[in-house]
This record gives C-alpha cells, structure tokens and sequence, in this order.
C-alpha cells in the first residue's frame, strides 16, 4: 500500500453523506461494507474508502493508531 494513502486516511475528510466531515479513518465499519455492496466511488476517494475497509477487516486500524499518534 502506498504511504500517501494511510496519511490521506487520517487526514481527510468524507465529503458527502452521513458521515460527512468524519475522518476517513473514523468512518464506522458498518458504512464502508455498505459501499463494498453498492460499489466504492471512482477517484481517490473511493481508494481511501475500500482501503479502509480492508484495514479494519483484516484488524489493521492499529497501524492508523500509531500514525496518527506520529503525525500530531
């Protein structure tokens, strides 16, 4: 995985939607799998999406965790 990608995942924001203004990063599991069933958006921001999804399936979020701790 890119690194520029998990520093997006931190730092940017959903721009439309329930979750608007939430940190990708801290949108619910719940949604995402929601977006694997309908389909990821095109762009960058379904990129960050579906990363995010295979992240907290595989129990990855700890590696956000402490790149997040780093980055402050």
């Amino acid at each position: 995985m890119d690194n520029t990608i998990l520093l997006d995942l931190i730092t940017k924001k959903m721009p439309f939607g329930k979750y608007k203004n939430t940190l990708i990063c801290d949108i619910p599991e719940h949604y995402l799998i929601w977006f694997k069933r309908k389909g990821f958006p095109e762009g960058k921001l379904g990129i960050w999406l579906e990363s995010m999804y295979e992240i907290k399936l595989n129990g990855l979020t700890y590696l956000l965790d402490e790149l997040r701790k780093r980055n402050l």
